[in-house]
């Protein structure tokens, strides 16, 4: 089967586009209703927060490998300045210039687009230049909290972090499942941990992007099987890279984003979660991830918390 002919065979089988109408501009998370809300609710047993979010800094996780994402630049436009006179209220204010998918972040549906089309058959070109994306773009999710769900791949497999080029297959996330004693269901969150970020956490930005472990270009008809709302990752890439079918670039954000209309996250820490999850023994928790609502943008910073 040529690579071409593979990818749309996979495409066929996961595709939403019309699922939930052809007005639809959010995918899976129509699947995240009120019924889902108040059972993920039902998780919280201790109240413990975990933030899974990595500091926004300027020598953050990008290297350069992806053109113009560049790190948060912060800069003080106000230093204690004292806007109504000698003796007022004196403030301090601050400007950041980012790529919004520089840190942890969500890719919005309009992230990519293949073959001219974005999800739900919408054309490419409606992601102009000066208003971003006129359809399904971050700021149409409103609110995102559900049911979340640790599949720690790494540990699951017997290791701390998977080694660079490793790729995610469905028996891993299967493995996962069981490691967990759970079972991933409708509408919740997965978050698939490798380990990787932790080649950042201890200096080694370039180490952290390339090689680097991820999805495989299987795993989106098990989170389409499972009918699951969002996934999120703890690498720069998301899906494995260099890409396991020669050729065949970001094949995952593809069918993820514009077949299937599921959000993905990429730069998520979850290091204190695997150990709090270990720690208790449950790998499901309450998850609150909204986006910031930024108009237009194909891509948001988040503070993901989860709640055990």
């Amino acid at each position: 089967m040529a690579l071409a002919e593979e990818f749309r065979a996979i495409a066929g089988r996961v595709n939403n586009w019309g699922r939930w109408g052809a007005e639809d501009e959010i995918g899976t998370l129509n699947l995240v209703t009120d019924e889902v809300v108040r059972a993920a609710a039902a998780e919280v047993r201790t109240g413990r927060r975990v933030p899974l979010a990595l500091p926004l800094r300027q020598d953050g996780v990008q290297t350069g490998l992806i053109p113009g994402r560049v790190n948060p630049l912060h800069t003080m436009v106000q230093l204690n300045q004292e806007l109504f006179g000698p003796g007022s209220v004196a403030c301090s204010d601050d400007v950041v210039v980012m790529g919004l998918q520089a840190g942890t972040h969500w890719d919005a549906l309009t992230h990519v687009s293949h073959s001219g089309q974005l999800y739900n058959g919408r054309p490419a070109h409606t992601v102009t230049a000066h208003g971003g994306a006129e359809f399904s773009g971050i700021d149409k999710v409103r609110h995102l909290v559900s049911r979340g769900v640790l599949l720690d791949v790494a540990r699951a497999r017997g290791v701390d972090r998977l080694a660079g080029g490793h790729a995610v297959t469905p028996e891993d996330l299967r493995a996962a499942e069981e490691f967990a004693g759970t079972r991933v269901r409708a509408g919740d969150i997965v978050l698939v941990r490798t380990g990787q970020v932790q080649a950042y956490l201890a200096g080694d930005r370039h180490g952290y992007g390339y090689p680097s472990p991820g999805l495989s270009v299987r795993c989106p008809e098990w989170f389409h099987a499972r009918d699951v709302a969002a996934v999120a990752n703890d690498t720069l890439t998301f899906e494995v890279f260099p890409p396991e079918i020669e050729d065949l670039w970001l094949p995952v954000h593809a069918l993820h984003l514009v077949e299937m209309g599921m959000l993905q996250g990429q730069n998520w820490n979850l290091e204190e979660l695997s150990t709090a999850c270990g720690e208790t023994g449950r790998y499901t928790f309450l998850l609150s991830a909204t986006p910031e609502p930024f108009v237009g943008a194909t891509g948001t910073p988040v503070a993901p918390v989860a709640v055990l």
